[in-house]
């Protein structure tokens, strides 16, 4: 028997997405972002949270994905990942959920054009609903950490 996590629920595009929710950090709503020179182009610049400076990450320019405008419903996922805080911008953050590991089955090779090292899993939700998990040591991978820790200071 798998045991029972919760989840954060956020879509970019179509498509629904999850992360845990002892990996997030805070939701925010789209606030300025002060753009940094010389950065990979998913990466929008840094933000200052509660005197943080945070970088963030447009997750739908890091999947390959269209950009698009922000709009009423983006939001900033502030997440942890390797002792760093990270902001992902998404299209709207919607609900909590709670979800059994063994509902997470492993993910195909492409999923909408995102390439599986990016997910943990997809998960089974009822019975019409598919929820993409993200691997977020992957979404993030190490030369990219080390980059944004420059940011960060």
């Amino acid at each position: 028997m798998g045991e029972e996590i919760k989840v954060i629920v956020f879509r970019l595009g179509e498509e629904e997405y999850g992360i845990e929710v002892d990996k997030v950090q805070t939701i925010e709503r789209m606030m300025p972002i002060t753009r940094v020179p010389k950065t990979f182009a998913f990466v929008k610049g840094v933000i200052n949270l509660r005197g943080v400076v945070i970088p963030v990450i447009n997750l739908r320019g890091r999947f390959g994905l269209e950009e698009v405008e922000a709009t009423d419903q983006t939001r900033v996922i502030i997440v942890a990942v390797n002792d760093m805080q990270v902001g992902f911008i998404v299209d709207s953050a919607s609900d909590v959920i709670d979800l059994n590991t063994d509902s997470i089955d492993s993910p195909p090779e492409v999923v909408g054009g995102i390439k599986a090292k990016y997910l943990r899993g997809v998960a089974k939700v009822g019975e019409e609903r598919l929820l993409v998990m993200l691997n977020l040591s992957e979404v993030l991978n190490k030369s990219e950490i080390i980059q944004l820790e420059g940011l960060e200071e």
